[in-house]
């Protein structure tokens, strides 16, 4: 069903399958249990702008489109992004979407440590000296555990000791700016220095916490998709690197650039399929010299080759099959919180879970999601997106694109420079810079692998 935009105000309705239209001030989002007139209808003239403008980059047989589901509406409590705070980081949703059993404390200090670096980058420097000190308690209290739950007990235990050690400096910086003018240039320079200490700090988080998930395992997936390429065991960084056709640079801030570089980080954990399609197909330099096809303030959309196929050619699933014009498929991936493994070609509102969270969320600037048409979860190839996060049309614990569309990754450097991508923008260069080895390619007659079991990833 495609929508066009009019003078008229598109509305939905959480009773009804359908969308309807109505004018002026009869217009409203119809929101369950919404008392405020004012916040019904911002939400109704964002709606509208989402949705009256769906993906139209594959012909009218076969077009990957992002699509409100009335549903949504309703979306609970435990949503993806719920309360009254959204997790924008990516690096962070990236941490929590780490399949790693019993792990309560080390969320803890994830917590703890990302709640200081958030006071440090505010300014708020007796927080963040207060957050170094109930840091370092949680180091000492879950020292020994978290060392012998990893795969490499003495790296965990360099790591750890690292940790600690940084933040005696970090302490030290913290100290110089409280002491320092407000606003001089050394309040600046130190907090400067302390934000990069904990950046620091956060990184050895990140490792520490790979290092707890259990060895050797890999993410369920049913042996139907066994003759699809697929992410095994681990994540991948993937590079791209675009230009403008016309050979200007991008403008982020007044400051000019003659490429975009983006670094991503596709996750084999939560989306071993998908995330296994996208890097097979960057390897094979499907995305090389390839155009940005969509560029709207909402989503920035690339994947679509030249000639009549609106994805790539290449030999089908037998479970999937391919698309009109011979695109393979993939299906329709999506994992839940609380869940052991993802489900398959349907989405979150057909198995009657709508509002339930998904481990990777729509809530970052520029998560990547697979585009797929609008009524067939089956129908992804090579198309993605990146969607330009904004907390006014992706609000908290309203989010439409959880658990319908696959999140499979996040930008974690770059992500500034979607701001001035714009359609015709060339990918000059997409490349595997870590990880190819958890590109794992179908092979004749292979049966999936026993999977080491992991606790399914909670609800934060």
């Amino acid at each position: 069903m495609a929508l066009t935009a009019s003078s008229e105000v598109m509305a939905f309705s959480p009773s009804s399958n359908r969308f309807g239209t109505t004018a002026g001030s009869n217009t409203a989002l119809q929101m369950k249990e919404n008392n405020n007139i004012q916040s019904a209808l911002t939400a109704a003239v964002i709606a509208a702008s989402v949705w009256a403008s769906p993906f139209t980059l594959m012909n009218e047989q076969f077009h990957p489109s992002l699509s409100n589901n009335n549903n949504m509406a309703y979306a609970k409590e435990m949503a993806s992004g719920s309360g009254s705070r959204v997790n924008k980081d990516p690096e962070s949703l990236l941490r929590y979407g780490l399949p790693i059993p019993n792990d309560k404390e080390i969320r803890k200090l994830q917590s703890q440590l990302e709640e200081t670096r958030n006071d440090i980058n505010s300014k708020r420097k007796g927080p963040a000296m207060e957050g170094i000190k109930k840091s370092r308690t949680l180091l000492a209290k879950g020292n020994s555990k978290f060392a012998s739950a990893c795969r490499e007990p003495a790296i965990c235990s360099t790591i750890l000791r690292t940790m600690d050690e940084r933040l005696t400096p970090l302490d030290q910086s913290l100290q110089t700016s409280s002491n320092a003018l407000n606003g001089s240039g050394q309040e600046q320079d130190a907090l400067d220095n302390a934000s990069k200490i904990q950046e620091s700090i956060l990184k050895d988080l990140t490792v520490l916490e790979q290092q707890l998930i259990p060895k050797g395992y890999a993410t369920p997936v049913p042996s139907d998709y066994d003759d699809l390429p697929q992410l095994k065991g681990g994540r991948v960084t993937v590079e791209f690197t675009m230009k403008k056709p016309d050979g200007l640079p991008y403008v982020i801030d007044a400051n000019k650039f003659p490429t975009a570089k983006m670094t991503m980080v596709i996750d084999g954990f939560t989306a071993p399929v998908t995330g296994g399609n996208f890097v097979d197909l960057v390897s094979k330099g499907f995305y090389n010299n390839m155009k940005i096809s969509r560029s709207d303030g909402f989503v920035v959309q690339t994947g679509d080759p030249d000639g009549d196929a609106a994805g790539y050619v290449g030999k089908p699933s037998k479970s999937v099959g391919s698309g009109p014009k011979g695109e393979r498929l993939i299906p329709n991936e999506i994992f839940v919180k609380g869940d052991k493994g993802p489900f398959y070609e349907t989405t979150i509102e057909d198995e009657g879970r709508g509002g339930q969270a998904t481990i990777l969320p729509f809530s970052s600037y520029g998560a990547m999601g697979w585009a797929r048409e609008e009524y067939d979860a089956n129908s992804g190839s090579s198309q993605f997106f990146w969607l330009l996060f904004d907390s006014d049309l992706t609000p908290a614990g309203k989010n439409v694109l959880d658990g319908r569309y696959p999140c499979f990754g996040y930008i974690v450097e770059g992500a500034d420079f979607l701001r001035d991508t714009k359609e015709d923008d060339i990918i000059i260069s997409a490349k595997i810079t870590d990880g190819a080895e958890f590109l794992i390619q179908p092979k004749k007659g292979a049966s999936a692998p026993v999977a080491a079991e992991a606790a399914p990833v909670a609800a934060e």
